[in-house]
């Protein structure tokens, strides 16, 4: 990781910069594949499976004896941790549960809004080097919380044609209703046009890789809605003396092993956990499988220190990161000035990988500065607010009048009228 000492803010920009992948690049290559899916549906699906992942299948969907299976192969303690996951993430998210909105705006006129599930949603879970089980309750569990009506999975294979058995046991846990064995850009087309497989959904769920990201910006195109453009993980550490290097180490290395474009930081005001958090770092590395995969995701990272508190709150919510993890002796006087971060994780005892897996929260999040504009995933994402309007023939003769003249100001008449030929009624 590179020691940059305080940085002065007309470089911030640089410093903040993502190693991904420019829409540009990707965008020819997508909109070929959503073209041909579109145009042939499964035929051009598989076409890209075997391209991309080097699989031929018969069917694009799991079968009941494939979930059957997989659910006997999974160890009894992992089914036990998943199944007390599921519990807190399901507390979190029905928690969130809002009543109708009522108000009488002015007397004989009611209006009201209410949340509906959206009808079809799509769940892209990531797979590749690691089997994201955990995505799959942290996307299916609030879908049936509010009550989508149908709830699909897509996942790429691994170079048998197969998902991982866990994969299956949390999709079947979760109740998600169709399980299909395909991934990538293909999967996200799939999904937005439907194909003789897969059906069309309305909304699609979940993180991938920068190609991933790509297509789900495609899909919206296409009357499909999408969560968030949620790409590469991130993880940004605001430190002082009160820290723990051992444990900030421990969560920087958490996030770099999820991929070789993932990207951590370190932000302190004090040199020394800047230094022992480096050597910490180097020794806690050397130990882990996913070494090499870390390395390289920390050649995109951050160690930075500022001599001004003020300039550690700046930058924080310069950058937005899509973790946030505060070890500071003040703790609550910094997260109430954080506004730009998708999840926040305070104090020495909250490692970011609770949020990951087990607190309850939902760690589908923005990440690349979407921050600034995004929520990460919940309940509300699964839901459309509609609104709703009853007026007495009393409330339109004190509102109609207001109408009246606004719409003549508008220069529209016939909205004038509409009102008019009622009052003249009354």
């Amino acid at each position: 990781m590179n020691k940059i000492i305080n940085p002065s803010k007309n470089i911030w920009s640089t410093l903040v910069k993502r190693a991904s992948l420019s829409y540009e690049k990707i965008e020819p290559l997508a909109k070929a594949i959503f073209t041909d899916v579109e145009e042939n549906g499964d035929n051009a699906v598989n076409k890209y499976s075997k391209k991309f992942d080097n699989v031929e299948l018969d069917s694009l969907k799991v079968s009941k004896d494939e979930i059957l299976k997989a659910i006997e192969n999974v160890p009894h303690d992992l089914k036990l941790a998943i199944q007390n996951a599921k519990r807190n993430i399901k507390l979190f998210h029905k928690a969130q549960i809002t009543k109708t909105v009522e108000v009488e705006t002015q007397p004989g006129v009611l209006c009201w809004q209410k949340k509906l599930p959206i009808e079809r949603v799509g769940l892209y879970i990531p797979g590749g080097s690691a089997p994201l089980f955990s995505s799959i309750l942290m996307l299916a569990v609030p879908a049936k919380v509010a009550n989508c009506s149908q709830v699909i999975l897509c996942s790429p294979p691994d170079a048998n044609g197969d998902l991982a058995d866990v994969m299956l046991y949390t999709a079947d846990l979760c109740g998600v209703d169709k399980i299909y064995k395909v991934g990538g850009i293909q999967a996200i087309a799939a999904m937005t046009f439907g194909t003789k497989s897969i059906p069309k959904v309305d909304k699609i769920f979940g993180p991938g890789n920068q190609y991933v990201t790509v297509g789900k910006q495609i899909a919206s195109q296409y009357k499909v809605a999408i969560d968030l453009p949620a790409g590469p993980s991130e993880l940004m550490i605001v430190a002082d003396e009160s820290a723990n290097p051992d444990f900030i180490a421990s969560d920087l290395l958490s996030q770099a092993e999820h991929g070789v474009d993932s990207q951590v930081f370190l932000v302190t005001n004090n040199t020394q956990i800047a230094d022992k958090t480096i050597k910490k770092l180097i020794n806690q590395l050397n130990a882990l499988e996913r070494k090499d995969i870390a390395s390289a995701a920390l050649n995109n990272s951050k160690v930075i220190y500022f001599d001004n508190y003020n300039d550690l709150i700046d930058f924080t919510n310069f950058y937005g990161p899509e973790h946030l993890i505060v070890c500071l002796e003040k703790n609550n006087e910094f997260i109430d000035k954080i506004i730009n971060a998708g999840s926040v994780f305070i104090g020495n005892y909250t490692p970011e990988s609770a949020g990951d897996y087990a607190s309850g929260t939902n760690h589908t999040l923005p990440t690349n500065g979407y921050a600034r504009q995004y929520s990460g995933v919940n309940l509300d994402s699964y839901l459309k607010a509609v609104t709703f309007q009853k007026i007495s023939a009393e409330g339109l003769s004190k509102l109609g009048p207001t109408i009246e003249k606004m719409a003549l100001a508008e220069g529209l008449e016939a909205h004038k009228n509409a009102v008019s030929i009622r009052l003249k009624s009354l």
